[in-house]
């Protein structure tokens, strides 16, 4: 058995869940917040037996697609404390990241 864990973008979970379901897979959604730009990322965690695991990671593959958005973001303005400017950020956000760990034991009471 694998642990499939998939941080993802949350625009892009909603659409991954239904299309994991669908397939009868199980999944566990946590929501978590990435570092850079401290917006909203989905963490999943779907346990399956080793030869689905290339089964999962398509589906994550087909629907986490990178993009790219524009962002506002500000800057401190040199020698005026307090003031900011703000400008537009184009940053990528999308795909997903993929751990695939083993796992010893799978109990379900």
């Amino acid at each position: 058995m694998k642990l499939v864990i998939a941080v993802i973008n949350d625009d892009d979970s909603i659409d991954l869940i239904d299309a994991l379901s669908s397939k009868k897979f199980g999944v566990t959604k946590l929501a978590t917040t990435g570092g850079f730009l401290k917006s909203g990322n989905t963490t999943l965690m779907i346990g399956v037996n080793k030869e689905k695991v290339d089964e999962v990671i398509d589906i994550i593959s087909d629907i986490c697609k990178k993009r790219t958005e524009v962002v506002s973001t500000s800057t401190p303005l040199t020698g005026n404390s307090g003031m900011y400017m703000q400008y537009p950020l184009e940053v990528n956000v999308g795909g997903a990241t993929i751990f695939v760990v083993d796992v010893d034991k799978f109990v379900k009471v």
